[in-house]
């Protein structure tokens, strides 16, 4: 589990105020990572093994590195250097191929790999991963399109919401910005329960006010937080 029972039952407690208060429906939903990343490491392990031949040409170095790779074959044979060039591309493309593997590897540490994935591309996947789950779990799914999607990734620590038709009508997407602060400081401080819960009463406080409750609202959704392992 992603959250300990007690962060599940805090988080229904938290819904089901909101429900009491509006005719909005939260459904909650925290992922442990949103994509595995693999092209990162390939495109660390490509530029870093395409780097060292690049320099030292831009560096004016390219027959230094000829005589580092032929151990100063070349420079003392240079009549009958063929064979020496060749075993040179041999080395040469031995040691890319190891700086390749190496560094893929250690990129492919999930630390090393959250670390060096760049932010938009983990806001793309995020935002990706959060809009599946809206369209499975909250668009269209009740009477008055009041369903709102409050999700959050762990292994990128970010968060998005977003609600259905009959909440986008009246509450802007910039309203939204203190219920994801909520949830990311929650998640930084290594207690996403508390930053659901938080988020949660931050969201209520918004529908509230755009989208009280009405007579005869019943509960639609789901008030327990789904977890995404993968």
């Amino acid at each position: 589990m992603l959250l300990s029972q007690s962060d599940h039952d805090r988080i229904k407690a938290a819904v089901d105020e909101a429900e009491r208060r509006t005719s909005g429906e939260i459904v909650s939903v925290l992922a442990r990572e949103c994509s595995e990343y693999w092209e990162v490491p390939l495109v660390w392990a490509a530029a870093i093994a395409l780097i060292p031949p690049l320099a030292a040409l831009l560096l004016g170095l390219g027959p230094q590195l000829v005589t580092l790779l032929t151990g100063g074959w070349i420079d003392a044979n240079a009549g009958g250097a063929d064979g020496a060039i060749g075993r040179a591309l041999i080395a040469y493309a031995v040691l890319q191929a190891a700086l390749f593997v190496v560094v893929a590897l250690v990129v492919s540490i999930p630390g090393v790999r959250r670390l060096l994935t760049p932010r938009a591309l983990k806001r793309e996947r995020v935002h990706r991963r959060a809009l599946e789950q809206f369209m499975t779990r909250a668009y269209h799914l009740t009477d008055h399109d009041t369903g709102v999607l409050i999700f959050a990734s762990l292994g990128e620590r970010q968060a998005i919401v977003l609600a259905d038709d009959g909440v986008a009508s009246k509450v802007g997407a910039a309203e939204w910005k203190s219920v994801v602060d909520a949830l990311v400081a929650g998640m930084r401080a290594n207690d996403p329960g508390d930053g659901f819960v938080r988020a949660i009463g931050r969201a209520t406080d918004i529908l509230a006010a755009h989208c009280p409750r009405q007579p005869g609202d019943h509960n639609q959704l789901p008030d327990t937080v789904i977890e995404l392992e993968f």
